[in-house]
């Protein structure tokens, strides 16, 4: 026993005591922080899992009188970033591939401006982006669509519109399903607004996707609400963790172009008049699908508009768009929008507290290329956070009322107010498409994300 103790000894001696270039100078990452916060006099915490059996590699030769850039120098090749949270007090996270520091924000869109300076050189560069951000998702060529009719039930009316239950076949056994809010006996062509939803509590059925929907069919145009890939009745074919897939991104900007497909086959769609608005995660599929689909006439991002933020999910950036065109972020996806109708909507308490002093300027400077400046606008709340609100949908009527011509009155009180007061928030089983338990689902439809990256590069390649 007393044997076995000293070789243990001894081991832990030589481990610790005789890093050479043999063994790459090698340490424990634990143990190199501890040697930081002492020379450095700072306190340093970080989630156990992240340092676990971790090493650094030349790690005596990474250090610096600096301490930032001791930090950079050990961080870097572990893809560990860290933030200050106090005098001497620092947190170690996990590299975020898809955040930036506000300033590197500014700065990249600063380098932008060296691309282009006039119309012609910012048409060059949008074709550019539009290309390979297609192609960064996988759709080009267009996976051919299955040609099947969409499933409708359980039509309601309420007052001054209806809603029926949606569930459209975007590829061989794959569904994606939303509510179609219609206007009540319209009268000549119906402007067409997808509702993509977005990372909020309860997906498409919650109260504020409701009110937003049935209040643009109460104006007079036809709304689509509709499910995030892996959330609500998506999870009867896959789990809740493929969201974070990065087929997700794919697969939802294939929802979004099937079902516009969809709606504009409509007898009385009118193609001239389609918008896209959603929040959050939405906002990134509202910016995302206007600069890759023409036909989006009209967009209102909300509260997703960033120099420095690429979205969080890899629903919103996993298949690598914001790297096409040698990097690029969402406020020149936003602006590819130009010269077409687009508002911002923005907050305080996110990542989109910047825009009216950042972000927006630059959206306004490129739609100033086609000197058409007063085609854009910026709602910002600057004592409001994370959300699709009331005064953020108020906001959007408004907006969406003028440009598209809409019966706004239909939806005012007297005193001229919007009035969402006539919506019915309907309960989650009257919406779902294929029954409270999924009894209802097709028989074709696959069940595992196995089967649907199988699906999906058939398609693709036919």
């Amino acid at each position: 026993m007393r044997f076995y103790f000293s070789f243990c000894l001894l081991l832990v001696f030589q481990f610790s005591f005789a890093q050479t270039s043999d063994n790459a100078f090698k340490k424990p990452l634990r143990e190199v922080i501890s040697q930081i916060e002492s020379q450095f006099k700072v306190k340093i915490r970080y989630p156990e899992d992240l340092v676990k059996d971790r090493f650094v590699t030349y790690a005596g030769w990474r250090f610096r009188p600096d301490f930032d850039k001791t930090m950079s120098n050990i961080l870097s090749s572990l893809d560990i970033t860290y933030s200050k949270e106090g005098e001497g007090k620092y947190k170690l996270q996990a590299f975020l591939y898809h955040l930036k520091t506000p300033q590197e924000g500014k700065e990249q869109l600063e380098y932008f401006s060296t691309l282009y300076n006039d119309k012609q050189g910012w048409e060059e560069r949008k074709a550019q982006l539009k290309s390979e951000m297609v192609q960064a998702l996988k759709l080009s060529p267009m996976p051919k669509p299955p040609g099947t009719k969409p499933i409708i039930t359980n039509k309601r009316i309420y007052d001054g519109y209806s809603v029926e239950n949606v569930a459209l076949e975007v590829l061989p056994g794959v569904y994606t399903c939303g509510s179609l809010y219609m206007p009540l006996n319209p009268k000549g062509k119906v402007p067409v607004i997808l509702n993509p939803d977005g990372h909020f509590g309860d997906g498409r059925y919650r109260a504020d996707a409701q009110y937003r929907c049935a209040m643009e069919a109460r104006m007079g145009a036809m709304a689509f609400s509709y499910d995030l890939f892996a959330w609500g009745e998506s999870l009867l074919q896959f789990k809740a963790t493929d969201h974070r897939r990065a087929l997700a991104q794919t697969i939802q900007a294939l929802n979004s172009i099937r079902i516009l497909d969809w709606m504009l086959s409509l007898k009385n769609a009118d193609p001239k008049r389609v918008a896209i608005t959603g929040g959050s995660g939405g906002g990134s599929q509202t910016m995302l699908i206007t600069a890759i689909d023409d036909r989006i006439k009209l967009s209102v991002p909300v509260v997703m508009l960033s120099s420095y933020h690429s979205g969080g999910c890899p629903c919103e950036s996993g298949m690598g768009v914001h790297l096409c065109g040698g990097g690029t972020n969402n406020v020149e996806i936003a602006s590819m929008a130009a010269p077409r109708p687009q508002l911002v909507i923005s907050d305080g308490k996110d990542w989109t507290q910047q825009v009216p002093q950042v972000e927006f300027p630059y959206v306004q400077k490129i739609y100033g290329f086609y000197g058409q400046q007063n085609q854009t606008a910026n709602a910002h709340f600057p004592a409001e956070g994370h959300d699709y609100g009331l005064s953020k949908r108020l906001a959007m009527y408004d907006f969406i009322g003028k440009h598209f011509n809409l019966d706004v009155k239909k939806v005012q009180s007297k005193d001229g107010k919007f009035d969402e007061s006539k919506v019915t928030i309907e309960k989650y089983p009257s919406m779902y498409v294929f029954g409270e338990k999924g009894e209802n689902l097709p028989l074709n439809a696959i069940k595992s994300f196995e089967e649907l990256e199988q699906v999906f590069g058939k398609a693709s390649t036919k």
